[in-house]
């Protein structure tokens, strides 16, 4: 569902490289032979080829074929990554749901469905997780293109029980000659705190018929677990499933509750009774998040895990965990691990594993801005009781790491996977005078675009907005962050901003959140879109900015500010760049924030380069130089709600051509307003009309496609820039 690369639900499975820690988890009892097996036979997981060779298998089969399982997913962490955690907890029910009912004829629904790794190995695309070879012929998610087992593209959360919803009323409707059997909705893994999630839930019991909904409840989310739910929950899962209140018997459900969710024998068991049942039950099965990783109880002394104690005896392989209680308000354990450091139970670095390779590599752009932002916010909460830090669920891929959200206490809000609730409930902060910064995934924020519309804009509510893994991304086509812009910049009321560097990231951070009733502030809400791999790269390297080497043009500086507010650097002091906040030096140039930034004037050829396409804009300006003669105006637009009608206009005299360039979806995108203004402005001095050429990616989803590969397709290169250019001459 959420994916995103580290910790965050939103990975796209591509497995993009972050984090910088050494260590890896080690396996628990793994024979070499099956690490993994590459199709040899003399293992039991090389011979399944459907679920009916898991219906075969003798009963005491079954718990071999679990260990093999787990064993692969271990290696495949290592050599791959992704989203191994969530697997190993639920290797037992995806082999009991694949053993007692009948796929694709009984319809199995993975919500999020990033926990859906097992299910593809029992259904015919083994080798993708055996043979390194293979690893890329699988998303990370369900895909009815790759299989009809699967029967979803899913990789947002909550809406498995809507989708169950749906198939079982076509198959109620059509009656006995329909396909369908029985309904399985996959829940769990923190989806369950998803409203849409409850919305199912109510339609579910009103509908009645066959629907089976298997909530797997392994204690965590993505950070934690966050909501007044899981208290109740945890009642459950210590009374045996028989505490009240029982949120699922409260909407009219059966339930039913397994406490041996890692008992594979148990599980087929709970199934079998529910098989064919003519109502809608609950099966709330407990089982635990990485079961297989070392506990713990390994990283205890040296991460101050829990110290409760750890049973190592189990019947089923697994190693039970009592890690739930702790005086942190974060619900999950001590361990500040890296991605590459997961561990049983409640580890949140087991939601996303990167690959050994991963190991040493800096910081990806998302943890990179992520963490220096809330540099910049932190030294402002003493002062600002208002200000506050809203994560809905994936704090740690977007760089809000442990140690900042227990230093920030109160002025951090995990509401859990909610970005619809988490938008809204910033929108109310706003108005009771508060500062609330919202932080996610430009893919997720999808899911709250009605709140943006209503609560949040309409409302003029004082909102700032994070925007992580915006543009274009290798990601799979669940968490492509090519539509942001398109969405942002088009609604009423919104500012959003595209800053090309960290200084003016922080600028920009700073102008949004400035606390009601400070001078320039904005009227409204402000979206910052977190610069991505482009620009951090060109600010590792100043090179890949051939015109200005990232000594870019101070901006215009508020005359109400003392002299000593600005740097050479343009407004913001080098301590702040560090993350040290200087407020004031942020603030310099509050007014004109709107305003385009011209780094380059030259003649014949304007280049605007929108975000993390601007370093294009320069690299293309110096080829037309070095090649051609031609010394291009270069453009930083630095937002794109609005268009700098000045600019534009100066750029009349002495240009045959403007040309813009976006990191995103060009259809109903920024570029086309540029060519929208000269269209709708024509003047009839034909000389004057510049001519436009738009550059951006196609109106399309794209899955796990390269970055580099995604800039060839849509001609964001030098070359075909300057060839498009040049043939226009």
């Amino acid at each position: 569902m959420r994916s995103a690369s580290g910790n965050g639900f939103d990975s796209s499975d591509s497995f993009a490289v972050s984090g910088a820690a050494e260590g890896t988890a080690r396996l628990h009892d793994i024979p070499p032979s099956i690490t993994p097996s590459h199709g040899d036979d003399s293992h039991l997981l090389s011979r399944i080829a459907s679920p009916a060779d898991v219906k075969a298998l003798a009963p005491n089969e079954l718990a071999e074929l679990c260990r093999e399982i787990r064993a692969t997913l271990l290696a495949y962490g290592h050599q791959h990554g992704g989203h191994i955690g969530s697997n190993l907890g639920m290797v037992e029910a995806t082999v009991a749901l694949h053993r007692v009912f009948d796929s694709p004829r009984d319809r199995i629904v993975f919500d999020v469905s990033h926990q859906s790794y097992v299910h593809k190995m029992l259904t015919g695309r083994a080798a993708a997780y055996l043979d390194p070879d293979r690893f890329s012929e699988v998303t990370g998610f369900t895909n009815p293109g790759e299989s009809k087992h699967d029967q979803f593209v899913l990789g947002h959360t909550g809406t498995s029980i809507s989708l169950a919803c749906g198939l079982a009323k076509t198959r109620d409707m059509e009656g006995p000659n329909n396909s369908i059997g029985n309904v399985i909705a996959v829940i769990g893994d923190g989806s369950l705190s998803s409203g849409v999630a409850f919305e199912g839930l109510n339609n579910a019991a009103e509908q009645g018929g066959n629907l089976i909904i298997v909530f797997n409840d392994n204690e965590m989310s993505i950070a934690g677990d966050f909501g007044g739910m899981y208290g109740p929950l945890a009642r459950l899962r210590a009374s045996g499933g028989t505490a009240q209140p029982n949120l699922f018997n409260a909407f009219g459900l059966d339930y039913r509750y397994v406490e041996a969710g890692n008992d594979v024998s148990a599980l087929v068991a709970a199934f079998e009774e529910v098989r064919d049942i003519d109502h809608p039950v609950v099966v709330h099965i407990h089982t635990l998040k990485g079961a297989g990783y070392d506990s713990e109880e390994t990283h205890a002394n040296q991460q101050n895990a829990s110290t409760l104690p750890v049973s190592l005896d189990s019947p089923t392989g697994v190693h039970p965990t009592d890690n739930v209680n702790h005086s942190e308000p974060w619900h999950s354990d001590h361990c500040n691990l890296s991605d590459h450091e997961p561990h049983e139970g409640q580890c949140e670095a087991s939601h996303w594993q990167n690959p050994d390779a991963a190991i040493g590599k800096p910081d990806d752009p998302r943890k990179h801005y992520g963490k220096m932002a809330m540099a910049a916010l932190e030294p402002r909460f003493a002062a600002e009781p208002g200000l506050v830090v809203i994560s809905p669920a994936t704090p740690g891929s977007n760089g809000i790491t442990h140690e900042f959200r227990e230093r920030a206490g109160a002025h951090y809000v995990d509401t859990g996977i909610t970005e619809s609730h988490a938008v809204a409930y910033a929108a109310g902060i706003a108005r009771a005078g508060g500062t609330p910064v919202v932080a996610t995934t430009a893919s997720f924020f999808q899911r709250a675009y009605d709140q943006f519309f209503q609560e949040m804009s309409l409302n003029r509510s004082r909102v700032t907005v994070l925007d992580f893994l915006g543009g274009l991304s290798g990601s799979d086509n669940t968490h492509s962050g090519a539509y942001d812009v398109t969405m942002f910049s088009n609604i009423p009321g919104a500012t959003m901003l595209v800053p090309t560097s960290a200084r003016d990231y922080l600028a920009d951070l700073a102008w949004a959140t400035a606390p009601a009733g400070s001078a320039d502030a904005p009227a409204g809400p402000a979206v910052i879109r977190v610069p991505g791999e482009a620009i951090l790269a060109a600010e590792r390297d100043a090179t890949l900015l051939p015109v200005t080497g990232g000594q870019i043009a101070d901006r215009p500086q508020s005359a109400s500010l003392p002299a000593s507010a600005s740097s050479a650097s343009g407004g913001i002091s080098a301590a702040t760049v560090r993350g040290t906040v200087s407020v004031t030096a942020q603030h310099a140039g509050a007014r004109h924030m709107l305003d385009w930034r011209v780094n380059q004037t030259g003649s014949q050829v304007a280049i605007i380069g929108l975000g993390n396409a601007y370093p294009l804009a320069e690299q293309t300006a110096a080829a037309l130089s070095d090649d051609y003669g031609i010394t291009a105006t270069v453009i930083d637009p630095r937002q794109c709600t609005s268009l700098d009608s000045d600019v534009l206009e100066s750029l009349r005299d002495g240009h045959q051509q403007v040309i813009t360039l976006e990191d995103g979806q060009l259809e109903g995108g920024w570029g086309e307003k540029v060519t929208a203004y000269y269209a709708n402005h024509h003047v009839s001095d034909g000389s004057r009309n510049p001519r436009v050429l738009n550059f951006g990616a196609a109106k399309e989803f794209t899955d796990r496609v390269s970055l580099g590969e995604l800039n060839e397709r849509y001609g964001l290169t030098v070359e075909q820039v300057t060839e498009a250019i040049t043939r226009c001459f």
